[in-house]
């Protein structure tokens, strides 16, 4: 078997084995998987048998046309595989009891001179062990043994440990670390904030959730709202949905919406679409979507290849604020907090809303403060009264 086709923009990557040699696998079961800078790419076999040999070891790199595994077409594991496997390691198979040939009797050969003559004693036998000669003093014993006794007792004095573990980075974390520190080297990051009052939202989902899912299968949350109320500021401030190629400012008329999804391999940004023609259920629904995917680790490069804005939800996670950092080559993203309930004044007087922080992380070279601010205000607006955005306000 050789490695799975890889996409254009992937030339190599680093061998997990979930399988071994010996193990029994049936037609496109997942024996491995190939982990790069992207994505994860699935090994599964191409046929029923038993795993005979793998060409590369657990975690080395590969190419594409690397040979990976070979498989014995139509055999199965079991005594017979485990045979071998166990001369290899050393250690002789047991024999068959039934064929076995009975032991020979065992002769003893006669001692060439008699034994030395034993005299009787009436009384017990007294066996007396030579005194060992006493240790010379501490000022004179060598320093190595003294070191060497002392290394071997102090872990045992010890009440507690201080281990360290020394674990290889993953490619995809490799590839967040360098995609990171890329985005403060080249744009020029600054935050602005503000706060949404989530009464009226949580009011709609809380009367709707219900029938919503029921129609549709789906639950109601709010990445929809913001979602939806991120794309409709981005058509009001085509600046913030733009981009720096060289010395040009690449403008788009289309919204493709970057989520991030937190999984234990690290964080992915699978793309939302066209988002400036959805409505809440078919964001709801592709974000649904996506978030499985990811889940299970099936994220193609298509999924995560472009997107002009990100929108990461830190709030799920209890975060209160934070400064996103931007994804390149992006020029800003938007970050959700939790929902906490605080006095806030509302007509003169001080009453308790669910509030949540927003912050707008952007790329100061092109987005100047004004707009960056106008941006967030239109978001806080949608999301508070959504009609703002069917009546286009």
């Amino acid at each position: 078997m050789h490695t799975p086709p890889f996409a254009e923009s992937i030339t190599e990557g680093d061998v997990r084995w979930e399988k071994g040699v010996g193990d029994t696998v049936s037609e496109d079961e997942v024996v491995g998987e190939i982990e790069t800078d992207k994505t994860s790419i699935p090994i599964t076999a191409s046929a029923a048998g038993v795993i005979v040999e793998l060409f590369v070891e657990d975690g080395e790199k590969v190419e594409k046309g690397d040979k990976l595994f070979k498989i014995e077409v139509g055999a199965t594991g079991g005594a017979q595989a485990a045979e071998p496997k166990a001369e290899e390691e050393g250690q002789a198979p047991e024999p068959d009891v039934t064929t076995a040939p009975p032991p020979e009797p065992i002769r003893q050969a006669a001692p060439s001179t008699p034994p030395p003559a034993v005299e009787k004693s009436t009384g017990p036998i007294k066996v007396t062990k030579p005194t060992p000669p006493p240790p010379p003093p501490a000022s004179q014993q060598p320093i190595q043994s003294i070191k060497q006794t002392d290394s071997k007792v102090a872990p045992d004095a010890l009440s507690g440990t201080r281990q360290e573990t020394r674990v290889k980075m993953s490619r995809m974390r490799l590839r967040i670390a360098q995609r990171l520190k890329d985005a403060q080297n080249v744009n020029a990051m600054l935050t602005t904030f503000n706060e949404v009052d989530m009464s009226n939202i949580m009011d709609l989902r809380s009367k709707h959730k219900d029938a919503f899912f029921k129609n549709h299968g789906l639950k109601l949350g709010f990445m929809s709202a913001f979602t939806k109320a991120a794309s409709y500021a981005l058509q009001a401030m085509p600046v913030v949905n733009a981009v720096i190629e060289d010395d040009h400012i690449v403008y788009r008329d289309y919204v493709d919406i970057s989520v991030a999804v937190a999984t234990p391999k690290g964080l992915v940004v699978p793309v939302l679409r066209d988002v400036q023609s959805m409505n809440y259920l078919d964001i709801e629904r592709g974000i649904a979507e996506l978030g499985e995917k990811a889940r299970k680790g099936e994220l193609a490069i298509e999924d995560m290849d472009g997107g002009t804005f990100t929108i990461s939800n830190g709030g799920v996670f209890g975060s209160l604020l934070g400064t996103p950092i931007i994804n390149p080559p992006q020029s800003a993203i938007l970050g959700l907090h939790a929902i906490n309930d605080r006095p806030v004044a509302i007509n003169g007087q001080v009453v308790i809303r669910p509030m949540m922080y927003l912050a707008l992380t952007y790329d100061h070279r092109l987005v100047d403060g004004r707009e960056a601010v106008t941006f967030l205000r239109k978001i806080k607006s949608a999301v508070e009264d959504p009609r703002i955005m069917f009546l286009n306000l």
